[in-house]
């Protein structure tokens, strides 16, 4: 969605707005769709094989973080940002008391009723946009790993749960991939996130390899930078192989979209090295037949391992559960 058009929205259903309680459901259901869709390029979770039946309610969940996203990066100061991401919880936890009167809300409380969604998640990547608020640099890679836990890992879980298969297991090998795609898209956006004041690159760890973040704030990447980054880029491919396990312990229909997500982080990782660790000057990105090759590629690997586990059902024997 536009910004005009969030203007719009603004006015209709934002903190000064008079919310009454009379929109239905079916209005609210056509609100978040259409905001979904409006940002569909950031939204491929929904085109990849996805039942039509479970479309609706990952929309209701796009439409709550993009509203909470938007609060958080349109305000016009840290605490006016605050302010308006505790409007946004106050309407969260009224919906969880069957009070909803804004439309993401209206439409959000059905998806969390049929899927009995705890109100943890929601609240985690408040908890995140919050931070973004308050903390601009990290000391250690435990500090980022603790900001991944509520700014990624919520988002995953939340897949798990519209999907039908939330279990502690999954939930955990869910944590490492959002953890590892989520550091090597911080790895990819080291200059974007600078120019918003923020480095997530762990300072000690600079330090570590003899730098601090002079490259990053002249835009130079020096040798020292550049061994911290390749360091930092092992660090998310640690996490993202980690992850892997949990493509063969999902539903079929979400195999393709769960291996998307760690091959597309581990592409971003191969494009940061292309570019000999340099983010500064150029940031690493994936070209249109790229992404193609990488889906096709994907699909392909997907296909076979079904064949295989369906050969390994049927000879008797079941893949164990793996080690967390």
């Amino acid at each position: 969605m536009d910004r005009y058009s969030f203007a719009e929205d603004w006015k209709r259903y934002g903190p000064q707005a008079a919310l009454t309680g009379s929109i239905r459901p079916a209005q609210a259901r056509r609100y978040c769709r259409r905001l979904a869709r409006s940002h569909y390029e950031n939204f491929p979770i929904v085109s990849w094989g996805l039942p039509r039946r479970l479309r609706p309610h990952f929309y209701h969940i796009y439409a709550y973080c993009r509203w909470a996203d938007n609060l958080a990066d349109l305000a016009p100061d840290p605490r006016q940002a605050l302010v308006w991401l505790s409007w946004w919880e106050s309407h969260l936890r009224a919906c969880f008391q069957q009070r909803a009167i804004h439309p993401v809300f209206i439409a959000l409380q059905e998806t969390i009723q049929q899927f009995q969604i705890p109100p943890d998640p929601f609240v985690d990547l408040l908890a995140a946009f919050r931070q973004d608020q308050q903390v601009t640099r990290y000391d250690t890679f435990d500090q980022l790993f603790a900001y991944c836990r509520y700014s990624a890992n919520p988002v995953g879980r939340l897949v798990l749960y519209v999907c039908g298969c939330h279990d502690p297991p999954r939930a955990s090998l869910s944590d490492a991939v959002c953890t590892g795609l989520q550091l090597a898209n911080f790895w990819q956006d080291v200059a974007e996130d600078w120019k918003r004041g923020r480095i997530y690159i762990p300072l000690t760890h600079l330090r570590r390899f003899g730098g601090d973040e002079t490259p990053i704030i002249r835009g130079v990447a020096t040798p020292p930078f550049k061994r911290a980054l390749a360091a930092a880029c092992d660090e998310a491919q640690g996490w993202l192989h980690r992850g892997r396990p949990l493509i063969g312990l999902v539903p079929s229909f979400l195999r393709l979209t769960a291996a998307m997500f760690i091959e597309g982080g581990l592409a971003i990782l191969r494009a940061i090295r292309r570019q000999d660790y340099d983010v500064l000057s150029q940031r690493p990105t994936l070209s249109r037949w790229q992404k193609l090759a990488l889906l096709l590629q994907t699909w392909w690997n997907v296909r076979i391992r079904r064949s295989f586990a369906a050969e390994a059902t049927a000879a008797g024997s079941q893949p164990p559960l793996p080690p967390l």
